[in-house]
C-alpha cells in the first residue's frame, strides 16, 4: 500500500494580501480541513489558479467579489461573492481586483454532506450562492461575521456555526464512507472492483451511489488523490517527473502530463513555474 500523502508546505502570501488560517480539530476533525481569512490591501489585478482538489469550500465575502471560472478563464460576468462550490475535476481560475475580503471554510467531501444536509451531487461542478444553500442562516452568519472586526472572533463564530449544524447532519452511508477512506489510504490506487466487492455492491451501484453522495465517482476521486500526491511530491522533490509518476501510481510520465493538463490546465513544468513564482 502506498504511503500516506506527503505534507505540503504552505505557500507564503504575496505582498498586499493578508492571510490567516485555522485548522480546527475536536468535533470538526474530518469535517473541516481549514478555515482561512483573506484580505487584499493593495489595489491591483491578481490571477490565481487552483488545481483539482477534494475540498468543498464555503466562501463568505465582506468585500469585492472574485471572478471565477471552472475550467476556463473567468469573465466580468463570472463575478460571485458569497457561495459554496462542490467538487470539480479540473482547474479553477480566479481573478481578483485588489479589494477582496472573505472567510473561507474548507470542508472534506464527507464533512460537507453533514454540514449542507443534502447529497453532494447537488453542488458538483458548480458554485451556488450562499443564500441558496443556507437560506436565512447563511445571511445571518454573513452579517455577524462582517460586523466582527478581528479574525480570531470570526473563526470562533464560524466554528460554532459549523459545529451546531453538523450535529443534525446526515452522513453518507457507511459503504460510501469506507470506500472513500480506502481510496484515500491507497493513494488513489485501489480499483473500483475491489471497492465494490468490499461494499458488497456491483460496480455500477457503487459508482452511482458514490457520485450522488460525494459529487464525483470513485474513479474521479482516485484521479484527484493521485494527482494531489504528485503535486506534493513535486513541491518537495523537484522536477523528476518520471520518478514522481512512478511513485504516485501513474503508468508513465506521459500519463502524469495528461493529468496535469486535465486537472491543472497546464503542463507540469508550467505548473511548477507558476507555483514557485
Amino acid at each position: 500500500m502506498p504511503p500516506s500523502p506527503l505534507p505540503t508546505p504552505p505557500p507564503s502570501p504575496p505582498a498586499g494580501v493578508e492571510v490567516v488560517e485555522l485548522r480546527p480539530g475536536g468535533p470538526l476533525e474530518g469535517v473541516v480541513t481549514r478555515i482561512t481569512g483573506y484580505r487584499e490591501t493593495v489595489r491591483r489585478h491578481v490571477r490565481m489558479r487552483e488545481t483539482a482538489s477534494l475540498t468543498v469550500p464555503l466562501i463568505i465575502s465582506f468585500g469585492e467579489p472574485f471572478s471565477i471560472g471552472l475550467g476556463r478563464d473567468p469573465t466580468e460576468a463570472d463575478r460571485i461573492a458569497s457561495f459554496a462550490a462542490g467538487l470539480f475535476a479540473g482547474p479553477v481560475l480566479i481573478k481578483s481586483f485588489g479589494a477582496s475580503h472573505c472567510l473561507q471554510i474548507d470542508f472534506s467531501p464527507l464533512g460537507a454532506r453533514r454540514f449542507f444536509r443534502f447529497p453532494m451531487h447537488e453542488l458538483a461542478d458548480r458554485m451556488v450562492l450562499l443564500d441558496d444553500v443556507l437560506g436565512n442562516e447563511g445571511a445571518a452568519l454573513r452579517e455577524r461575521l462582517g460586523n466582527t472586526p478581528d479574525w480570531d472572533t470570526r473563526f470562533a463564530l464560524a466554528v460554532d456555526f459549523v459545529t451546531s449544524r453538523i450535529g443534525d447532519g446526515k452522513p453518507q452511508p457507511a459503504e460510501i464512507r469506507e470506500a472513500f477512506a480506502r481510496i484515500d489510504a491507497s493513494g488513489g490506487q485501489v480499483s473500483v472492483s475491489r471497492l465494490a466487492a468490499h461494499a458488497g455492491w456491483s460496480r455500477k451501484h457503487l459508482a452511482d451511489r458514490f457520485h450522488a453522495e460525494i459529487g464525483l465517482g470513485p474513479k474521479s476521486i482516485a484521479r484527484i488523490v493521485r494527482f494531489n500526491r504528485a503535486l506534493a511530491a513535486a513541491r518537495i522533490g523537484g522536477e523528476n517527473w518520471a520518478g514522481i509518476a512512478a511513485d504516485c501510481g501513474f503508468s508513465d510520465q506521459a500519463h502524469l502530463t495528461r493529468e496535469f493538463q486535465a486537472l491543472a490546465g497546464i503542463s507540469p513544468a508550467a505548473w511548477r513555474a507558476e507555483a514557485f513564482a
